[in-house]
């Protein structure tokens, strides 16, 4: 989109001098709306030689220099502009812009915050201005700016949609959708309305409506690939697909995304010695207080550094104290916000990187189409997604023998490298607490339980819940968590519940945060399936609670059997709905067991292989090490 600038001349005593100068701009503008940047910059230069305060021209000037990533003379220029004319709106954007791009947030605040002072008619500034409060943090901040941006024009779309990603952060889901559905109004092809819409009623656990918006979306834009990702994520939770299904879903990913980067692969000049010190880089937008630093940071913290050279590539928005600790383990920090996936590529290729970790799958702001162009000899991707990206340009997919059993190759687009102990470290939370005594035996009756999604909830579970808690006398289920905040999400599953013939009674549905009282206050947890839930799943054993699993599809359905093998107790995974349900009940029926199980389990966690964050370490560097050597032994193809 060409940005559009002020056309108005400042004050000059020679009108000849003045034309000529504008007929240069003229001309620039010509240029620039072609993309032609470097012609346009000798336009605007040219009428800045005819009139040296001409303030356009260097407003202009200012624009193409951000758009070549020149952000030094940028804002010379940008700041020049404003000297020569105070009350020019435009130039104070741009300087925000500029702010904005150097990830100065403050600072991009100030200057937007000046120029919707000086033009407060200036639309654009509001959903930027937006933007940069959100996420800098103050998010009340953000929501009066973009409700006073609705009172100016409420017909415009991108301030309804803005409002919507708010109401979606504070887990305000009905607000959300009906602000997309504003935007939608009035913009019916508003592709990011599309898109936002579908996160917010995939958020409630609607799949077939999200499905629909993400289709929409991608029928808009057929190369919108933050879409097409997302229906991915939807597709694992899908209740009733079978694996083959999802995993056609994912080789159509890489036919659109993936496989035509393939021609414009290089060579890797690597050094193939692969006993010496190896280049590993992490590719993550989560390097901050998020669930994967529960088991991130114990590998990072514990790489043998004669070993490895570690290289984190951080596509943060925001950093924070989390932020501040992988800093300190990382050798090098590479922020990589704004970089371009081609302009990332190359400069994982020019840091002689290794072995390349994907850190995020199909999750939010990731960066798979770097791994698509192949910049390092041997790429990986573990921890964030739980399943295949689809790329085969990634090599490996790190994981271990519960989660991806023999003969499930075939689901992969990577080759699944299968660790010998579980595929995972577990570092707790700080200030859980102790396990508490068994709750049944005060209680008098038995208290299920689940902190998951709502999106993890589908017929199958509720289905095989509400029979358990038919054949447990007095027994009372608990749904905790952020999707359960509002009184809509609750009522709406307690409606699911009771088509089953479960009442309220039986029912405490609700979000707590943190929620270790919560699960202080459980016998027994409940897994999901056929999506298992993840880091809830480690802090269910940790306070003592056993839950059932179904190993089903996968590996994204047999995380939980992988955690109870680790845990070492596969005797509560099942093979079948029916076997679910049995082993349940079996638990809630013999409470001394119960209580003795409660009293070991975080014991036995400490004690396992999920607690030497030391041992997960080697066997991870070991397993970087065998796959650089094979690929050294093999060549690039």
């Amino acid at each position: 989109m060409i940005f559009k600038f002020f056309k108005k001349a400042g004050p000059t005593s020679d009108s000849a001098q003045l034309a000529s100068a504008e007929a240069c701009k003229r001309r620039g503008n010509a240029f620039l709306s072609q993309g032609e940047l470097e012609q346009a910059a000798a336009c605007y230069r040219d009428a800045m030689a005819l009139k040296a305060d001409y303030a356009d021209a260097w407003l202009n000037l200012g624009y193409v220099l951000k758009e070549q990533g020149q952000l030094d003379e940028a804002q010379r220029t940008l700041q020049q502009a404003a000297l020569l004319r105070p009350t020019l709106a435009d130039a104070f954007y741009m300087l925000g812009e500029v702010a904005r791009q150097r990830g100065d947030l403050s600072g991009a605040i100030a200057q937007f915050t000046h120029a919707l002072e000086i033009k407060p008619e200036f639309e654009i500034i509001y959903g930027d201005l937006c933007s940069v409060l959100f996420q800098s943090g103050q998010k009340e901040s953000a929501r009066k700016i973009i409700l006073q941006g609705i009172e100016r024009n409420p017909a415009n779309p991108e301030f309804h949609c803005y409002l919507g990603n708010l109401h979606v952060d504070d887990g305000e889901l009905d607000q959300a959708v009906a602000s997309y559905g504003k935007a939608l109004t009035t913009a019916p092809t508003y592709v990011e309305a599309h898109y936002n819409l579908g996160v917010a009623l995939q958020a409630q656990g609607r799949l077939p409506e999200s499905k629909a918006s993400y289709r929409r979306a991608l029928e808009l834009a057929p190369e919108y690939e933050d879409a097409f990702c997302n229906l991915l994520f939807l597709l694992n939770y899908h209740p009733d697909k079978s694996a083959e299904q999802i995993f056609a879903g994912y080789q159509e990913y890489d036919r659109r995304f993936g496989l035509p980067h393939r021609g414009a692969w290089r060579a890797h000049p690597n050094n193939r010695d692969a006993k010496r010190r190896l280049k590993v880089g992490y590719v993550s937008p989560d390097l901050r207080r998020h669930p994967a630093q529960y088991f991130l940071e114990p590998l990072l913290a514990h790489h043998d550094k004669s070993a490895v050279d570690v290289y984190a590539y951080a596509e943060l928005i925001r950093e924070d104290g989390m932020t501040a600790r992988y800093r300190g383990y990382a050798d090098h920090w590479v922020a990589t916000l704004g970089m371009s996936d081609a302009q990332l590529a190359e400069r994982i290729r020019a840091d002689g990187i290794d072995i390349l970790v994907d850190l995020a799958g199909h999750t939010g702001q990731n960066r798979l189409q770097v791994f698509a162009m192949k910049p390092a000899p041997v790429s990986v991707s573990w921890l964030g997604f739980g399943y295949t990206t689809g790329l085969s340009a990634i090599d490996y997919f790190l994981t271990d023998g519960p989660s991806v059993p023999a003969g499930s190759e075939g689901l992969f687009s990577e080759t699944p490298w299968r660790l010998p102990g579980p595929c995972f470290a577990y570092r707790p939370a700080e200030g859980m607490g102790p396990v508490s005594p068994l709750p049944a035996t005060s209680k008098g009756y038995v208290t299920f339980g689940t902190l998951t999604r709502g999106l993890r909830i589908n017929h199958r579970t509720i289905r095989v819940w509400a029979v358990i808690l038919k054949r447990v006398a007095g027994a009372r289920l608990v749904i905790d968590s952020v999707t359960f905040a509002q009184a809509t999400e609750r009522e709406a599953m307690t409606r699911c519940f009771a088509a089953h013939g479960i009442g309220p009674e039986q029912l405490e549905i609700g979000h707590h945060s943190p929620p270790w009282d919560v699960l202080r206050g459980l016998d027994i947890g409940f897994d999901c399936f056929p999506h298992n839930s993840g880091t809830t799943l480690f802090e269910t054993i940790y306070m003592g609670v056993p839950y059932i699993t179904l190993a089903g599809r996968p590996s994204v359905g047999r995380l939980g059997s992988s955690i109870l093998e680790g845990a070492g107790h596969p005797e509560w995974i099942a093979t079948s709905e029916e076997e679910y349900i049995e082993k349940a009940v079996a638990l809630a029926n013999d409470l001394p067991a119960l209580a003795k199980v409660r009293a070991g389990l975080r014991g036995e966690m400490e004690a396992g292989p999920f607690r030497d964050e030391a041992g997960f370490a080697r066997m991870v560097e070991m397993a970087y090490r065998d796959m650089f050597a094979r690929w050294a032994k093999a060549g690039d193809d």
